[in-house]
């Protein structure tokens, strides 16, 4: 099993809310379809612009699209 080392997120839960694909979320920030599908399993983290996109995207604040842990922050 894979470890974790991405920021855990809410983007396949938001993305299914609004009823939309991979594909066209990549398309509509300007990612690949796999870059997707990493950020939605944490396996990396995406660059501040790229989390912004995402968030924009779904109209949210970033803070509710990536769960930042403050116990991980502060280690």
């Amino acid at each position: 099993m894979k470890a974790r080392i991405g920021v855990p997120n809410k983007i396949k839960e938001l993305r299914n809310a609004k009823g939309i694909t991979q594909q066209q979320l990549a398309d509509s920030v300007g990612v690949t379809t796999r870059t997707i599908i990493s950020l939605e399993k944490s396996e990396y983290n995406p660059s501040v612009l790229l989390a912004f996109k995402i968030s924009q995207f779904f109209e949210e604040n970033i803070e509710n699209v990536f769960l930042l842990n403050e116990d991980k922050l502060n280690s």
